[in-house]
């Protein structure tokens, strides 16, 4: 997991390799490495920024890769996709927006609002002079709509809902004024109403079935860029809305080609094929990319970004409803080893859901050793014991054997789930790895229908637990593992409520602690993300939250498509 691309809590394959805010690129993920300090990851040095005195100007393309193809194109109900979302955040806009340094909230769509005393009333101004790409007028309609059909129990978009329960309605008194009333407080109200909500058009989606909507794959917005073609499985193109109601982007167009293979992709990026790309771990050492010709065509910069990588139990399976199994797998993951070899230590080990660096994160939680012989005892104690011989435990009758899921296209993510295999048959337990494509691992995954998978998320700045450990997540939501606990709802519930970031950060730090024990997840990684970026791109910088294409330019005489 995201135009910034990052609101919300997102779901990546893999452990990818760079953060991109509108840019095209995967969202950042899980991977290994040695600690680094903190302050690198809060304020990550534009390492390799491209800055230039002189005035930008338009032209040019920014042509990237897509790891994997989304399988649409509607930010209702792509919003806990990151690959779709680098797209739809460029096509469709908020009531406000948020400033890329500052993180401070901004009018968009909205020119004002207000909040009232109890936080139970929020109300924006809409401006009156903002049209969607097929011309049609932009009003308070369009808001209510989206709102409307975002809450409706029949479309597939309850990650998104979720952040949105506490609202009880919402009004439209006339066309440019948008009023929700809340049930109670809640401390990201605003952001969910302002920057979450990307405001389809009513007159396109009010007609036929939203989840199967034709303009799920053709979309119509009014951000900086309008839709231009989706060829399945090669590549999407937008261009840049020329009737755009802001400050246009220098650039005309963005070419995100579909390339599944790291190795081709970097193939294409050295014949000029691609503009960016995040690089692999193996690829950010290699001779090839650290090589004198590499790095005079293109600036490389890493940086971190909120975002983690997790290997998930689902504890509805009878392999994994014991907390005790699920903490002696953790034990038989030699992560330090993997963070060392597999990723390069290009990142640093996590044991909670926040970003490490944040103060919601408990740092008192310490990584779960690797230790073998603990984790096989804990096995025994709970009646996984090799009674016939075979090498592989069993217990009731039934053999510990289950299958472990993986995104294909990876090298990465595929050493590490062959290196677990590996540990886990020393150990009695024997795993099967089945690799999948990322759509159908994501709708499989969604389905529940899994013994455990690897998968990464995308963090919001201000982040909101519910959406992965509520228990009212576990069957239509992303509390993918199906862990429910009173305490941890109830503390969910209250954290809410609260506004003050220091009550709440000791509430996320308790919940964490029970999660820490229960260990639903096996916590992997937050890696650093690794980019490389034609030179000829001026003003790129490395945010907190990623890089934002919609800031660079090209000098004229250095254009390369027209």
């Amino acid at each position: 997991m995201a135009g910034r691309h990052s609101r919300g809590i997102m779901m990546c394959a893999g452990l990818v390799a760079v953060g991109l805010l509108g840019c095209g690129g995967p969202a950042p993920e899980p991977a290994p490495g040695s600690a680094t300090p903190e302050s690198e990851a809060v304020h990550p040095p534009p390492a390799g920024s491209v800055q230039d005195t002189a005035m930008p100007v338009d032209g040019d393309w920014i042509v990237s890769r897509l790891p994997v193809e989304m399988a649409t194109l509607n930010p209702l109900l792509s919003s806990h996709d990151a690959y779709a979302k680098t797209i739809t955040d460029l096509i469709y806009e908020g009531l406000l927006k948020r400033d890329n340094e500052t993180w401070e909230m901004k009018p968009n769509l909205a020119e004002s609002y207000e909040i009232s005393g109890d936080k139970l009333l929020f109300t924006f101004k809409l401006r009156n002079d903002v049209k969607f790409s097929d011309g049609t007028p932009f009003t308070s309609a369009d808001v209510k709509f989206t709102f409307d059909i975002l809450m409706d129990p029949k479309s597939d978009s309850m990650p998104l809902r979720n952040y949105f329960e506490n609202i009880e309605r919402c009004e439209a008194p006339d066309d440019y004024t948008i009023r929700f009333v809340c049930k109670q407080p809640y401390f990201k109200t605003l952001i969910s109403l302002g920057e979450d909500l990307k405001v389809l058009p009513k007159h396109i989606f009010s007609n036929g079935d939203f989840n199967k909507h034709p303009n799920n794959r053709h979309p119509i917005g009014t951000g900086p860029f309008v839709f231009e073609s989706w060829d399945t499985n090669q590549q999407v193109v937008i261009a840049r809305n020329e009737q755009y109601w802001g400050i246009k982007p220098h650039v005309l167009k963005r070419q995100y080609k579909v390339i599944t293979d790291d190795n081709a992709a970097l193939q294409v990026l050295q014949r000029g094929g691609l503009d960016i790309m995040g690089m692999t771990p193996d690829q950010w050492v290699s001779a090839a990319v650290n090589a004198p010709e590499f790095e005079a065509k293109f600036n490389k910069l890493t940086y971190y970004i909120p975002s983690h990588g997790y290997i998930g139990w689902n504890m509805r399976r009878p392999l994994f409803s014991d907390k005790n199994v699920r903490q002696a797998m953790t034990m038989l993951l030699d992560r330090q080893t993997i963070l060392a070899t597999i990723f390069h230590g290009l990142g640093v080990e996590v044991t909670n859901d926040f970003f490490f660096s944040s103060l919601e994160y408990n740092k008192d939680l310490v990584p779960w050793p690797f230790d073998p012989p603990r984790a096989r005892k804990q096995l025994e104690d709970a009646g996984w014991v090799d009674s016939d011989g075979d090498g592989i435990r069993e217990k009731d009758g039934q053999k510990f054997e289950f299958e472990f899921m993986v995104p294909s296209g990876s090298p990465e993510t595929e050493a590490l789930a062959t290196v677990f295999k590996e540990e886990l048959q020393k150990a009695g337990v024997k795993m099967n790895i089945r690799l999948l494509e990322w759509a159908t691992f994501a709708e499989t995954v969604q389905k529940l229908n899994f013994d455990a998978m690897i998968m990464g998320w995308q963090l919001d700045p201000e982040q909101d637990p519910y959406q992965l450990w509520h228990s009212s997540q576990a069957e239509k939501g992303s509390n993918y593992p199906g862990f429910k606990n009173t305490e941890v709802d109830t503390i969910i519930a209250e954290a809410r409520k609260e506004f003050d970031v220091q009550k709440r950060a000791a509430l996320y730090h308790r919940m964490s602690a029970i999660i820490y024990d229960e260990q639903p997840y096996t916590f992997l990684f937050c890696l650093k993300a690794r980019a490389a970026i034609d030179k000829r791109f001026r003003n790129v910088n490395a945010y907190r939250l990623g890089l934002d294409g919609r800031e660079w330019w090209v000098p004229a005489d250095q254009q390369k498509y027209h």
